[in-house]
């Protein structure tokens, strides 16, 4: 939790203060001549000028300044910047877009809203017998995993629906979406990050293999889950001596065809065991394999067929399977970046009616009824929540799927930094601010203040963002004078991923500010 007030005051570069140019700029070529970086850490900014710490490490990657933009300033209202460097440049931010959506849903929705996934039948239950269709409805849940559908299946077989003479009928009705191409991003259509939303999400459209390696046997056995109708998985792959490093590559894998995967290749006895989450070859299938998998895993039979169709208008309700709380679930969008949850997460703004998002208070206390959700009625609800709450200062973000996952999403330093500085006074704030990841700590900032004596362990809460030729990091940090900064920096640039060390010692250089 943070451990220092919420309002303390920036206590340098306020209106009348004029920055010690000279001697700053003096320590700048000073530091940059030695590369001293722990002796610059106390110089302050002076207008646009970066520390010198950040233009070694941008040097370093081959990156001019104007590629980057950054804003810190305290989260009291009332401060001014304590650095700005291009903070109005309209920037693609990657996964860091994902604190609009996260925010958005916090306020419009509340920490606690739930989303349901619904069991219906038109059918009667005799002895253990459901004679009649067993309806699947889903809700949008993000997270509607393994564990929690078996939950859903106890539950039903508590009421005595054991075997369902009749099909399982799934239905998807409550997002209206494109077809999805999962390899039209970046061609890995295979990378679980590309997996598209579904109002029916299934364990994210994944299977897990496990290759446990048995060298008396001179093979690795393998383990998948869930259970898949119709998929066959080879049971082992043989052995090699080779050193562990591109051990998925060895497998040589065949994911060409829908009904099983195979492995041609070989599995390096060193990499010990590992676990390896793919993209399942065909999504459009994904859901009705593992639901019908894990129904007969668990004990249930079927005589039907599992479809794709719609819960008729007089189905009866067995059980309400509901989601985590909407505090959990960002807490998995921004501290492991989770693009699909956050998808579902953004496409359920849009099932808002729209003068709902102008009416500040929670959706959740109004027990609406949703609309079908689209990704355009998403953009129209943030583009109107924006307005509504910060009017326009500062130009709305340019969303596209609300994930960071996109060539086309925008937004400005000064934007993000004025949404951090207003969700620290929102009533349920605290929800979105813990679901940051934390410098050296956890989530997926905890690769960042890895020095011995770093400041920012601990003291920063961030979401970090990349792509090929972005990198972006924003969040909170509490630096060593008490104050509250929200700190906001990006790099749109061909070497952006290099150019991380930059974003890294902005945030150190914020948390040493002693003054």
């Amino acid at each position: 939790m943070f451990t220092r007030s919420l309002h303390s005051r920036t206590p340098s570069l306020s209106a009348g203060r004029q920055p010690r140019t000279r001697g700053w700029r003096q320590g700048v070529l000073a530091c940059l001549a030695a590369l001293a970086l722990p002796a610059c850490a106390q110089l302050p900014a002076a207008g646009d000028a970066l520390p010198p710490q950040v233009l070694a490490a941008l040097q370093r990657a081959g990156v001019p300044t104007g590629a980057m933009s950054a804003l810190v300033v305290s989260t009291d209202a009332s401060a001014h910047p304590r650095l700005r460097h291009r903070a109005g440049a309209s920037v693609n931010p990657a996964s860091v877009m994902k604190l609009v959506t996260t925010y958005a849903a916090i306020d419009l929705l509340g920490p606690d809203f739930t989303w349901n996934t619904g069991f219906y039948t038109d059918g009667q239950i005799e002895q253990g017998v459901l004679r009649g269709n067993l309806y699947v409805r889903g809700g949008g849940d993000p997270k509607l995993v393994m564990e929690r559908l078996q939950e859903a299946y106890f539950s039903l077989q508590a009421q005595g629906v054991r075997m369902i003479l009749g099909d399982m009928v799934l239905d998807h009705s409550a997002f209206e979406l494109p077809a999805h191409d999962p390899g039209a991003f970046d061609g890995e259509a295979l990378r679980p990050y590309n997996a598209a939303p579904d109002a029916l999400l299934v364990n994210f459209k994944s299977v897990v293999l496990t290759f446990v390696p048995v060298p008396g046997a001179g093979v690795a056995h393998v383990r998948s889950e869930p259970p898949m109708e119709g998929l066959t998985i080879e049971p082992t792959v043989r052995l090699s001596r080779e050193a562990c490093g591109d051990w998925r590559g060895s497998l040589h894998a065949r994911f060409d065809d829908a009904n099983s995967i195979r492995f041609e290749g070989s599995y390096p006895q060193r990499c010990g065991e590992r676990v390896w989450p793919v993209a399942y070859q065909d999504p459009a299938s994904y859901a009705a394999r593992a639901i019908e998998g894990l129904w007969r895993a668990s004990g249930g039979s079927i005589t039907g067929v599992v479809r794709t169709g719609l819960t008729p208008p007089g189905a009866r309700l067995l059980h309400d399977a509901r989601s985590l709380p909407l505090s959990d679930i960002i807490t998995d969008v921004n501290q492991w970046s989770n693009n699909v949850m956050a998808q579902q997460v953004f496409l359920t703004l849009g099932q808002i009616p729209p003068t709902q998002v102008m009416t500040e208070g929670r959706v959740a206390d109004r027990q609406l009824v949703l609309r079908p959700a689209r990704y355009e009625r998403s953009r129209e609800a943030i583009a109107t929540w924006w307005h509504r709450t910060f009017g326009t200062r500062y130009s709305a973000p340019v969303v596209d799927n609300g994930s960071g996952l996109s060539r086309d999403e925008r937004i400005t330093p000064e934007a993000l930094a004025n949404l951090l500085r207003h969700a620290v006074r929102h009533p349920k704030g605290d929800a979105f601010v813990q679901s940051l990841s934390i410098a050296g700590v956890k989530g997926t900032a905890a690769r960042m203040a890895s020095a011995p004596n770093s400041a920012a362990r601990g003291n920063a809460w961030l979401k970090t963002g990349t792509l090929r030729d972005v990198t972006g990091v924003a969040g909170y940090v509490n630096a060593a004078n008490g104050t509250r900064y929200a700190v906001v920096a990006f790099i749109n640039h061909p070497n952006a991923p290099a150019a991380r060390p930059a974003l890294d010692a902005l945030v150190e250089w914020t948390a040493r500010q002693a003054d």
